[in-house]
């Protein structure tokens, strides 16, 4: 609908522009054939030639003699200006020629008048719709409604039919599809619903990681229902002048229930649902206002009306707790990043227009995109298309998606950074973590070491489980510890010396051996006790601090908890260091030849099963 209105206005300011040209042009024209330039005689010669009878005519206007010779030339016609001082022999000279004399009166033809008086106001109406159009273009945008169009909903119109977007597209949210199926049927047959006295939920609140599908499954929400849906962003919403957000909120609820039944879909909303009361003026602001009218008009829905609310945002924390009561958004639907089985049916539905040469090739892609949203595998597939084209490749193989996977994690290959003596010093880095995590009990699966340096990384050792966790114990945390210290414990072993190469490992088993201490009651000096000093977000993957309720006292156990927890891992790392030195050796020597090895052929290259030692 606001695409239809904007191009209306456009079509009404190139129709007035061509108005305006058209009788500039005319004007133009008139004055051209009033006004064609005579020859100007000087008045002596014009008496001369009345004298010797070549004027048979003349046409006396204001203080000028015009008419045309009665030589037969080209150029006839002449114009004459008369002297500012009378000559009283001119009338009787006129007289006795017999020269035929008209007299014209100075005002303009009625036509002319006529276009001077239209054309200034022509020009003003063009100017103020000209500038109605710039106003409307930098606070309103492309919403309509002339100058005034910043007031009206921008919300993006689309119809049911036209939706090519349906569940069959969106793979790995079943369980948020087996929701949504209900709603779409109550849109399909809503007095199904209405006769036994249920009521629909007014408003779906989908929460989740950034990329994991929220718009995709809105917009296909409304395909399989086939309703019109209605699609804008929270923040679109507010804008510099007061109420404007409330008006947009009223217009395009006004125009969905005309639509009914529809979908309204509020994509990141917390930008105007946070909890109120935090802005300026007493909490008073423009996004407040915004978010009342949302509150307002969801509760002014009739029972009958056939029109849902689906919202997404992935920081459900600060939306306000108005927002969520029954009656508004009754139902949460929270969608995790997909699994491994979810994975590889979601690289099934991006390659479906992609040359694959093996097919099979994604089930193992799958399973090493651990922490992959949606929107990254779609990423992944895309970058694999993209290396395959640049070999001049007509198939897409699985030598691409590693590449894309790699580029798409570490980022893109720095060639030429590292001097010979610093590759060594990675390639005994990289080997040590390889080395520790070859024997340890419950580690995952080594995949590949590597120091080719990508991106911040100079190099990489590549874990991956067999399946995806989501709860881990406390044999498997320290030895992920042990695993981190490695890197540093084969550097100190081999030259010596450390380098700040390990300033990454020993940051995530700082942390990691904190939430040990503190959070996760693995300790058994500090007790089934939680000391949070900062949260992971659920959704946006990072720490969000929090308030201390602990003593310094307390603090200063945990510190010592920690340092001491890290100190016995390291003494495990040293160990297996330190017994399996000939290991180690080979497996720099290899990474300084070859810079990449993956599982096979390390296990070629160690041709042992290895013993484990136990923390």
């Amino acid at each position: 609908m606001a695409a239809s209105e904007d191009n209306s206005q456009k079509e009404a300011t190139k129709r007035a522009i061509r108005f305006t040209l058209f009788f500039l042009l005319i004007y133009t024209a008139i004055q051209y054939f009033e006004q064609s330039t005579p020859e100007l005689l000087n008045y002596s010669e014009f008496k001369n030639r009345v004298v010797a009878g070549q004027i048979k005519e003349v046409t006396i206007q204001n203080e000028t003699i015009s008419g045309e010779l009665s030589s037969g030339d080209k150029n006839s016609r002449y114009k004459v200006v008369i002297p500012s001082i009378g000559d009283t022999d001119l009338m009787p000279l006129l007289d006795d020629k017999q020269v035929t004399i008209n007299a014209k009166s100075s005002e303009l033809p009625l036509l002319v008048r006529g276009l001077l008086g239209i054309l200034p106001w022509i020009l003003i109406i063009g100017l103020f719709m000209y500038s109605s159009r710039l106003m409307q273009k930098r606070i309103g945008g492309a919403s309509g409604g002339g100058m005034f169009g910043f007031s009206r909903s921008k919300a993006r119109r689309h119809e049911g039919q036209t939706i090519s977007v349906g569940y069959e597209d969106v793979a790995g949210l079943e369980q948020a599809k087996a929701d949504l199926l209900e709603i779409v049927d109550y849109l399909k047959h809503p007095q199904k619903y209405l006769d036994l006295g249920a009521k629909i939920p007014k408003g779906i609140l989908m929460m989740g990681s950034p990329g994991t599908g929220k718009t995709l499954l809105a917009k296909a929400t409304a395909g399989e229902a086939g309703v019109p849906f209605y699609s804008i962003s929270g923040s679109e919403f507010i804008e510099m002048f007061v109420g404007v957000g409330a008006s947009r909120v009223r217009d395009m609820f006004e125009q969905a229930r005309k639509d009914a039944p529809a979908i309204i879909f509020i994509d990141e909303i917390d930008s105007v649902g946070r909890v109120r009361g935090t802005g300026l003026g007493g909490g008073n602001d423009e996004r407040e206002q915004t978010l009342n009218q949302i509150l307002a008009e969801m509760d002014g829905f009739e029972p009958g009306e056939a029109v849902v609310v689906l919202a997404a945002t992935n920081r459900p924390d600060v939306l306000d707790p108005a927002l969520l009561r029954p009656g508004r958004f009754d139902r949460k639907l929270t969608l995790e990043l997909p699994q491994c089985a979810a994975r590889e049916k979601i690289l099934e539905v991006h390659t479906r227009k992609v040359p694959l040469k093996d097919k099979n090739c994604l089930k193992d892609i799958a399973s090493r995109t651990v922490g992959f949203s949606g929107a990254d595998l779609e990423n992944l597939v895309n970058e694999a298309a993209l290396h395959a084209a640049s070999n001049n490749s007509n198939q897409v193989v699985a030598e691409d998606f590693e590449y894309a996977r790699d580029k798409v994690i570490l980022g893109s290959v720095r060639d030429d950074l590292l001097t010979d003596e610093e590759r060594k010093r990675v390639a005994y880095h990289e080997a040590g973590h390889a080395l520790t995590a070859l024997h340890m009990k419950h580690s995952d699966r080594l995949r590949k070491v590597s120091i080719i340096p990508r991106g911040r990384a100079l190099g990489v050792t590549e874990q991956m489980p067999d399946e995806d966790r989501h709860n881990f114990t406390q044999d498997y945390l320290e030895e992920r510890i042990s695993i981190l210290l490695g890197g540093r414990c084969a550097e100190r072993k081999t030259f010596g010396v450390v380098s700040s190469g390990a300033s990454d490992d020993l940051k995530q088993a700082t942390q990691l051996a904190r939430r040990m201490v503190a959070q996760w009651g693995m300790n058994d000096a500090m007790g089934p006790v939680s000391f949070p000093q900062s949260e992971d977000h659920p959704f946006l993957g990072r720490e969000m601090s929090e308030p201390r309720n602990f003593s310094e006292q307390t603090l200063t156990q945990i510190d010592r908890e920690v340092t001491g927890l890290l100190s016995r891992c390291e003494t495990i790392t040293e160990e297996i260091i330190e017994k399996y030195q000939a290991d180690l050796d080979k497996l720099a020597n290899a990474l300084v030849e070859r810079e990449t090895l993956d599982e096979e052929e390390i296990n070629r290259l160690l041709d042992y099963a290895g013993s484990i030692v136990q923390p």
